[in-house]
């Protein structure tokens, strides 16, 4: 198993999560996110948004974070196993409040140079607060759903529901040479 996709509500820490086992596992990370972002908050067109994607998940190995539908077919079909960060709409909500707040006030350069700013964050109809808000209840479905279609597929799905347990899981998962049948447990629900 060296192809991982990492998926969950915006906030749940998916970058994260990729960012650390990307590198306990010794493969490249790829941040859909970098890929689909264009300068000024501006989506890539759709088609480039596809071939960017492809070229990055034509490596053998490689840890994705990302949801976005437009590219699943393309990620998901080479991928080994799929994680998903379940977590509490509290959970979700505070890391992203959190790290909206840290990212404006310290002018963090995001994708393509984009910046998320205090106005951005609360006075906007663009907020990544009322995306959470509007969105945590429609991916949480949309998740179920997938991981029902993927079950019959030939990859592992692994949910984790906490902080807790996703941690936990990563921290069975050493630097040295991947093992999956030692490192990666049952479908957790």
């Amino acid at each position: 198993m060296r192809r991982i996709v990492v998926v969950g509500t915006s906030g749940s820490g998916k970058s994260t999560l990729a960012r650390e086992l990307s590198r306990r596992l010794g493969v490249p990370h790829v941040e859909l996110d970098a890929l689909h972002w264009e300068p000024n908050w501006t989506e890539a067109p759709r088609d480039v948004f596809r071939r960017r994607v492809e070229q990055a998940v034509a490596a053998d190995a490689w840890v994705v974070d990302g949801n976005y539908l437009s590219v699943r077919d393309i990620v998901h079909t080479r991928a080994d196993a799929i994680v998903w960060l379940d977590y509490s709409m509290s959970v979700v909500f505070t890391r992203v409040l959190v790290r909206s707040l840290r990212r404006a006030i310290h002018r963090e350069a995001l994708w393509a140079g984009n910046r998320e700013s205090l106005r951005l964050t609360f006075c906007s109809r663009d907020s990544i607060l009322l995306w959470v808000i509007n969105t945590w209840r429609q991916r949480r479905r949309e998740f179920s759903k997938l991981f029902a279609d993927e079950s019959g597929r030939n990859r592992r799905l692994l949910r984790f529901r906490t902080p807790r347990e996703s941690d936990e899981w990563l921290q069975t998962i050493g630097c040295e040479p991947f093992d999956e049948r030692a490192r990666l447990g049952d479908l957790v629900v």
